[in-house]
């Protein structure tokens, strides 16, 4: 399912505010090229999660058109996109259960997008395979399969939570400044992990950050939201030319 194409065409999303509404996105243009990996960048309100919203379903959009791996999805369900889309959120806490071992959220995971029935759940079954999903991220989750995920470590859930959104290959990525809540060694250590998924999947994603040096270091494409719209979009050898500097300038 990965290398999908996503696609948002004149895409607006509003807020009510009291009997007007204000534009949250205004008239955003973006096509992500199957395998991309872009960086997006802004100030706080410039509408960076608004837009991840928009592409999930969780904000409707009140004009314009999403298609994703050749399909509208501009008015689907959250939970028909579910299929499609795998996010991580920035709190690790989000999107493993906190009382399920380690193996069983795995095992949910890899369900993903299926209907459950009342068969056994082969859970032994696929528990070496779950320990070496689990040791490439160096951190002790493998050793760490029957624990329930809420005596982890920050990084180990967050690195769960990651393992969780790509094992099934999701068409489309959304990180959603998945490394914020980290300390600097942890988040350098869940980048590490991610760019090494992203590639060797062959995903297509797209990452929030706040983090210029990891807007610089990963990915093959930035891009820049300000008030809402989409105002740089850097990719190739004009992203790899960019210095901390170039970006400190969209938040003056």
């Amino acid at each position: 399912m990965a290398e999908a194409q996503l696609t948002l065409h004149q895409v607006n999303v509003n807020v009510a505010v009291g009997e007007t509404s204000r534009p949250l996105l205004k008239n955003i243009d973006l096509t992500v090229a199957p395998g991309d990996f872009v960086t997006v960048l802004g100030a706080n309100g410039a509408g960076k999660s608004t837009l991840f919203n928009a592409i999930t379903g969780d904000k409707p959009v009140a004009a314009g058109t999403i298609t994703l791996a050749g399909e509208d999805i501009t008015r689907a369900r959250p939970e028909h996109r579910a299929r499609l889309i795998a996010r991580v959120f920035q709190d690790p806490k989000m999107g493993t259960a906190p009382r399920m071992t380690v193996a069983e959220n795995l095992l949910l995971a890899s369900r993903r997008g299926r209907r459950l029935t009342l068969k056994s759940r082969g859970l032994k079954a696929r528990m070496a395979e779950f320990q070496a999903l689990a040791k490439q991220t160096t951190n002790g989750l493998d050793q760490a399969l029957n624990k329930p995920t809420e005596e982890l470590s920050g990084g180990q859930r967050q690195a769960l939570s990651l393992l969780m959104a790509t094992m099934e290959e999701p068409a489309l990525l959304l990180l959603d400044e998945h490394t914020a809540a980290l300390d600097p060694h942890t988040s350098s250590e869940i980048m590490t992990l991610t760019n090494t998924i992203v590639q060797q999947e062959h995903l297509t994603c797209l990452m929030i950050t706040h983090q210029l040096e990891d807007a610089l270091a990963y990915g093959n494409r930035l891009i820049v939201l300000q008030d809402g719209q989409l105002v740089a979009d850097y990719a190739g050898a004009q992203k790899a030319a960019l210095t901390r500097a170039d970006l400190l300038q969209y938040f003056a």
